[in-house]
């Protein structure tokens, strides 16, 4: 019998003032409430003053004058998650970083020092809308120089959107090794709870570090070999070997949970169920959803799930489980740990012990999971021969030694940025002379009523013919999931697409050999990334930039300041005294 456990401790939820209340209080979605009240157990639809679930988040946000500080001190280190010791990156002595906490309104204001040995760094607040911020977006190469060693920079943004989310780097595939944190931003639900318990991450984990993985993924001519090791749930697990713990998470009977479910993988695509246990879905990314109860939930790379739990079952100890959808096909994850990533949900009062409850059967699947956005929203019809189109294919390049590399291209061009010259820099130049390898996508002026449209189709290469599915995800907007499918987009496919209310989200799934229609509003000026957030691919280059509202970016809170101070001090490092170059077959993000 294993006795050894990490224990997860609750940070509630403090309660706050609002305008409106709920009905009643069966979970169900929440539409017409009295005047008065606070966000409580049972008025979580409630905010403050005339916020609550309702409102229209892209339009209106509270102004709360409260600034949450932060300190991110990134530096090299080891660490054991499953009792197995490896070299890799910490945030402030530790695997992952610290929670970052704000309620729906804040500012939020990071310092994040480089204090790494020979690598740079910088940090990107994925999901975020960083509305009028864009140089807050922390992607190297594209919204900045890396933070050179011995530097800090500070980032400044509002949440102007409320929910769970997660920060990693962005300098090539080091998040992988230890660059990354959770995030949880306070507001309304659809639903009714008691306690938060605050972000749940699953991710899948390796003993090799992630730049010599991903090397030998770039250079490897068949499959790809990315098997992971095994996977940590809330930086846990229990190895193979038998090192290591699992977590625990203590609940009470007869309350009713929060749980902020993330997927932080590399590779791996998750389901996760708990034994005995429903989850309510209540929020997918950072749109808020009509509640909706599953046995096991779907997460790609990159996605969130805010979901509550019933405690209505016997005082014992309940399983929850991780589950790589290998049978689906290799490349939806492969995990040599796969069926015992797991962590415990201990009812207080129950014997320390591990459980013995077994699984819900399922049928395993690599696909979004259906849910309808609470706050209704229509996307304009638009003829689909007017939209743009996205084709990306797996396919082998050179590099400037003459060896075959894998590249990922969109539209045939694989991302190269360089990371002594961003995006912005260009822009704040007046310069628009821009390398084809930048993958760089002019949009138009931005405007309430100026939609886009795009078809992100995979094609078969030239050389390489391998169909993988991808999670896509979109820097600086949320989307709407206009349609998926498998096999060529057509516009008898079109057909299909669904304009009213669709699934609203900022990372979904573009099936194997098939496609993902999306659009969004050009509404935001700055310089976006649209990649793929299988890290192995982001880096051989399965990405563009949208450059939106060229014109408009220097009036917004300007980045010049940060591109001066941030990219000086790069140069300064950079070649000369930095240990390690850039790979020229390395995009860069």
């Amino acid at each position: 019998m294993r006795l050894q456990y990490a224990i997860f401790l609750i940070s509630p939820l403090a309660d706050v003032t609002a305008s409106k209340l709920p009905k009643k209080d069966h979970g169900e979605a929440l539409n017409s409430y009295p005047s008065g009240g606070k966000n409580r157990p049972k008025h979580r639809a409630c905010w403050k003053g005339k916020y609550d679930i309702n409102t229209d988040y892209d339009t209106n946000w509270p102004e709360t004058g409260v600034t949450r500080r932060y300190d991110l001190a990134i530096t090299n280190g080891t660490a054991s998650p499953d009792g197995v010791r490896r070299q890799m990156f910490l945030i402030n002595g530790e695997y992952m970083g610290p929670t970052l906490y704000a309620d729906w309104g804040d500012h939020v204001e990071i310092t994040v020092t480089n204090n790494l040995q020979d690598n740079g760094t910088g940090i990107h607040w994925h999901g975020i809308r960083q509305w009028r911020t864009n140089g807050e977006d922390g992607v190297p190469g594209v919204t900045e120089c890396p933070l050179a060693p011995g530097h800090s920079k500070v980032y400044r943004w509002q949440a102007t959107q409320y929910g769970t989310s997660w920060y990693h780097s962005h300098w090539g595939v080091q998040y992988a090794d230890g660059v990354l944190g959770m995030m949880v931003i306070n507001g309304p639900s659809t639903a009714n709870y008691d306690v938060d318990l605050g972000p749940f991450s699953v991710s899948d984990w390796y003993y090799e570090t992630a730049s010599a993985r991903s090397w030998t993924v770039a250079h490897s001519f068949g499959r790809p070999p990315t098997i992971a090791d095994t996977g940590l749930i809330n930086r846990t697990m229990v190895s193979k070997e038998g090192t290591g713990s699992y977590g625990v998470t203590v609940i009470k009977k007869c309350k009713k949970y929060k749980l902020r479910l993330i997927n932080a993988s590399v590779d791996n695509h998750f389901k996760v169920s708990l034994d005995r246990h429903t989850f309510e879905v209540i929020a997918a990314d950072f749109v808020p959803v009509k509640p909706k109860k599953v046995d096991w939930l779907f997460m790609a790379i990159g996605q969130r799930y805010d979901v509550i739990i019933r405690a209505n079952q016997p005082v014992d100890n309940y399983w929850f489980r991780a589950e790589v959808q290998d049978r689906v096909g290799p490349d939806c994850g492969r995990n040599a740990n796969n069926g015992n990533i797991k962590s415990i949900f201990r009812y207080r009062g129950a014997p320390v012990r591990d459980p013995t409850t077994r699984g819900t059967p399922y049928t395993q699947s690599c696909s979004d999971e259906a849910v309808t956005p609470y706050r209704h929203t229509s996307v304009p019809r638009k003829p689909l021969a007017e939209a743009g189109q996205l084709n990306t294919a797996i396919d082998l390049g050179v590099n400037n030694q003459g060896q075959s590399v894998v590249k990922w291209g969109i539209n045939t061009t694989p991302m190269n940025v360089g990371w002594d010259k961003p995006t912005l820099q260009y822009v704040m130049e007046g310069n628009d002379n821009y390398p084809e390898a930048m993958n760089l996508i002019s949009l138009p002026k931005p405007d309430k009523a100026c939609w886009n449209y795009w078809i992100f189709q995979e094609v078969k290469g030239t050389q390489i013919s391998i169909s993988i599915p991808h999670p896509v995800h979109l820097h600086g907007h949320d989307f709407w999931v206009l349609g998926q499918g498998v096999g060529n987009f057509s516009e008898t496919g079109g057909s299909t697409l669904e304009y009213h209310n669709p699934v609203r989200r900022d990372t979904t799934m573009l099936p194997a050999g098939g496609w993902v229609v999306v659009a969004f509003k050009a509404n935001n000026p700055g310089a976006w990334l649209f990649h793929c957030h299988i890290a192995w691919h982001a880096a051989q280059g399965m990405a563009v930039q949208f450059l939106e509202a060229e014109s408009k970016i220097s009036a917004i809170r300007a980045p010049a300041t940060h591109l001066a101070k941030t990219c000086k001090s790069w140069g300064k490092y950079y070649p000369k005294h930095a240990a390690y170059l850039k790979d020229a077959d390395d995009s860069g993000i």
